[in-house]
């Protein structure tokens, strides 16, 4: 099979992200609105073509008030950097449907290469007969290496807000028209 573009399905798919807070629980958020151009064979990874747009307005981590925190300038600075965007550059073959995805992943206007791990999870046609494929990843960045150093120190020490970020997204995409 040949690379085939892919339309991401965004009623079923999700991009999610957890972090540290007070040095002792993880808080969770999702982003609400993106994009992606998938040019690929899901049988071999090797060759796709992967770009994904994230709007960082619709960051949703169930609190209006640290939603509104993560969009100022303290953190994602949104008016002046609306998008977080990552565009494959590598992607190497590491076990029967896994993989490691490298690309340039842009955070509040500086750009560094990152790895994910990949697994193809499989296809199938939905009930109205159209081809879809699942993919799902996973990685952990720093947020300081993107200029996202806000923070605050604790009575009894450490930070408020942790600097790893893991990140997880599920996807199912179809075949673009």
């Amino acid at each position: 099979m040949t690379n085939t573009k892919w339309a991401v399905d965004a009623s079923h798919s999700s991009i999610d992200f957890s972090v540290k807070h007070m040095m002792i629980a993880k808080v969770k958020g999702s982003f609400e609105r993106f994009e992606a151009v998938v040019e690929a064979d899901p049988a071999d990874l090797t060759s796709a073509n992967i770009e994904f747009n994230v709007d960082l307005s619709s960051v949703n981590t169930k609190n209006e008030d640290r939603d509104n925190h993560l969009r100022s300038a303290d953190f994602f600075d949104v008016e002046n950097h609306p998008t977080m965007t990552f565009k494959s550059t590598s992607i190497v073959k590491t076990d029967e449907d896994e993989y490691d995805l490298t690309g340039d992943l842009t955070i509040h206007g500086t750009t560094k290469t990152e790895t994910f791990k990949v697994v193809f999870e499989g296809a199938g046609k939905d009930p109205w007969g159209n081809e879809k494929v699942g993919f799902s990843a996973t990685g952990t960045i720093n947020r300081s290496d993107y200029g996202l150093v806000w923070n605050a120190a604790l009575e009894t020490g450490g930070v408020l807000v942790g600097d790893q970020v893991k990140i997880s997204l599920e996807i199912e995409a179809g075949i673009a028209e």
